[in-house]
């Protein structure tokens, strides 16, 4: 008889092949990318299946990064992010369900400016393999996309000819390596 394998299996973002960016519209023709430098998330499997994972991801919004100081300056004051009173963006997942041979739907909770709001991610996964120095890792681009007014963060800029200057609509992109733990 053939028994399943149960043991929960703990995997950590490795920072050093990962990227997690955000774009925007910018004047409704034109997209402007930003990225987060830290943060943190952890995955917990059964065994090296992915489907009903458990993930826990933050990010630190002072560390925000659009290539353009005074921008970034702006999104961390308190018309946008408000960095100083809310500093971190926090997703917890409620649900990973897989929905083809390489890829994953995962719901949860994301925290915004303080606002937390179910989101939805499609999930590509990228497979499985050993580095250099015999540690599992496993890759995944999530994308998904939310309104930022839903979280609080409803500046609005208009030019002069009446133009929306940053949509509502924010594309959120993660490639994510993950590393399994010992």
């Amino acid at each position: 008889m053939e028994t399943q394998q149960t043991t929960a299996t703990a995997w950590a973002i490795d920072p050093t092949h990962s990227e997690v960016q955000f774009k925007v519209k910018h004047l409704v023709i034109s997209t402007v990318t930003g990225s987060f430098g830290q943060y943190e998330g952890h995955v917990e499997t059964v065994g090296d299946d992915f489907d009903g994972a458990k993930i826990s991801f933050s990010a630190d919004i002072s560390s925000i990064s659009t290539g353009n100081e005074q921008r970034d300056g702006h999104l961390k004051s308190v018309e946008f992010f408000d960095a100083e009173q809310f500093p971190k963006l926090m997703f917890v997942s409620t649900s990973m369900t897989k929905t083809g041979d390489e890829s994953y739907s995962v719901t949860g909770d994301l925290t915004l400016h303080g606002v937390t709001k179910p989101v939805t991610l499609k999930v590509e996964y990228g497979g499985q393999m050993q580095d250099f120095y015999g540690q599992t890792k496993a890759g995944f681009e999530a994308t998904g996309t939310i309104k930022r007014k839903e979280f609080g963060l409803t500046w609005d800029g208009v030019t002069e000819a009446g133009g929306v200057v940053v949509s509502d609509d924010v594309k959120l992109v993660l490639n994510i390596q993950l590393t399994k733990q010992a």
